[in-house]
């Protein structure tokens, strides 16, 4: 059983575990959702996935969490908080990816703002950061729909990404 970390009007965040590759596989497989992502992954890079966010959750105490219908119990995708490298300072960032199906139905919002929240009130970060693909506006609608400002662009993952941040 997963272990509920958030839940907001229309979702639960729950911790992730080695049997949510088929729902990751979802995402990962489809090169539309995928596309400002290196490559789509397999199974194998899949559960390395699962693996770095489990070390995240230990090491960290936050991660990547699943994202499902608070009614249904859906997979919708992975919404969470995670340690990031910025210019070499050490950083947290809300990061999401949903199944392209559920696009366009503000659960990658949602989730987000309710991350947000989370890493100030529960984590007392004083500051939270989302790195998007300079390309992806949505993804930059996302930071900016929960108050984040686009501070520069940085390369990251061999690619220009912004760095929005929101500071308490």
């Amino acid at each position: 059983m997963s272990s509920y970390i958030l839940t907001t009007d229309r979702l639960n965040l729950i911790e992730m575990t080695k049997d949510d590759v088929p729902n990751l596989m979802e995402i990962f497989s489809d090169p539309v959702a995928m596309k400002y992502y290196p490559s789509t992954k397999g199974e194998k890079e899949t559960m390395s996935w699962i693996e770095w966010t489990l070390n995240n959750y230990k090491n960290y105490g936050v991660g990547l969490w699943i994202v499902e219908h608070k009614e249904t119990g859906e997979f919708l995708g992975q919404c969470g908080i995670v340690p990031q490298e910025v210019d070499g300072v050490f950083e947290m960032e809300i990061g999401y990816l949903f199944v392209r199906r559920e696009w366009g139905k503000g659960y990658a919002t949602e989730a987000a703002a309710a991350c947000k929240k989370y890493g100030f009130e529960q984590l007392n970060l004083k500051k939270i950061i989302s790195l998007p693909d300079v390309h992806n506006t949505p993804s930059t609608k996302v930071a900016e729909r929960i108050g984040m400002t686009a501070e520069k662009t940085i390369i990251k993952w061999g690619k220009e990404v912004f760095v929005y941040s929101i500071t308490v």
